[in-house]
């Protein structure tokens, strides 16, 4: 039974990894299409994130899924203001983070989603009456004075990142508070806004702006295959989260920002200061100390058992 209970983490553990790993790639994805509006864009990750779900529940036989979620609104309406506020929460990230990506604020992005998981304690703290201990408070200490060190120099408040960490934050919180079957929330969070998302393109394709369909074979594959890339890593994520205890999706988490940060640098030759540095090392520290406090909460109490535990992995 130990070895079964390995197996299932380890499976967490690959679902987890890769669902970040493939976050932190996507801004190569959103480059290769960077001539095309970032609203453009993000109409066409909510319409074929759609359409991929409507796909994926097919064939996976998952209809009851979303019949009993939609059960669950009729019983309880708050559910869905909930999925109308996660998908308005989710929409504003994507549009942040493409903008961010093909406007040259690939660091600050990644900034942003180094800062998230500190947000999302501090709405623990503030909405599930979350209790932080001494390190916790530290480490929220030294987060923020690297995020001040680098407003006061660049004389402009890091919006980029404070904007995805919010709203990546508070989708969270409101998937804890609805709890839904993962692929049925993400098929009615992109229902919630199909309308807009549509209405929107099709006004694009009457005016004559459209990107889409406008003569670019490879262009019109990519803007139609956002919705793979923006539900495969969520379901991986989905999957693997349930898993595996929750410090340790903290601790994977890193995977994305980092792998976003490296190629902001090394391919798109974005700049990275001294204050850069300064404003990182603080906040990394700040994670540092965060993930060692959430390691001993998480209560491993002896080195052994921790030992034995990345052994297992």
């Amino acid at each position: 039974m130990h070895h079964e209970h390995g197996r299932y983490d380890k499976t967490g553990m690959m679902l987890t990894a890769g669902s970040y790993f493939l976050w932190g790639i996507l801004p190569l994805y959103w480059k290769m299409i960077d001539e095309v509006q970032s609203e453009e864009i993000l109409a066409h990750r909510i319409v074929w994130s759609f359409i991929f779900m409507l796909a994926v529940i097919t064939a996976a036989g998952k209809w009851n899924v979303l019949k009993t979620a939609l059960s669950e609104m009729k019983r309880h309406p708050i559910v869905i203001l909930s999925l109308i506020l996660s998908s308005v929460l989710i929409s504003a990230n994507w549009f942040v983070y493409i903008w961010a990506v093909n406007n040259h604020h690939i660091v600050e992005a990644s900034l942003g989603y180094y800062i998230n998981p500190l947000i999302s304690v501090m709405l623990g703290v503030l909405f599930l009456k979350e209790n932080l201990n001494g390190w916790q408070k530290l480490s929220f200490g030294l987060a923020l004075i690297g995020v001040l060190i680098s407003s006061v120099h660049f004389g402009s408040f890091p919006w980029v990142s404070v904007i995805l960490a919010l709203s990546f934050g508070l989708y969270g919180l409101t998937k804890k508070l609805t709890r839904l079957d993962p692929a049925a929330g993400l098929t009615f969070e992109t229902l919630a806004v199909l309308p807009a998302a549509a209405a929107y393109l099709g006004m694009l394709h009457l005016e004559g702006d459209a990107a889409f369909l406008s003569g670019d074979a490879g262009l019109d594959l990519l803007l139609a295959g956002a919705g793979a890339v923006t539900a495969v890593p969520l379901l991986l994520f989905a999957g693997g989260a349930k898993r595996i205890p929750l410090y340790l999706t903290g601790i994977l988490q890193y995977i994305a920002p980092t792998l976003t940060l490296i190629a902001g640098l090394v391919l798109f030759g974005e700049a990275f200061t001294a204050v850069d540095m300064i404003t990182f090392t603080f906040i990394w520290s700040a994670l540092l100390i965060f993930t060692f406090s959430g390691t001993k909460a998480a209560g491993l109490p002896s080195g052994r058992r921790k030992k034995n535990k990345s052994a297992r992995i």
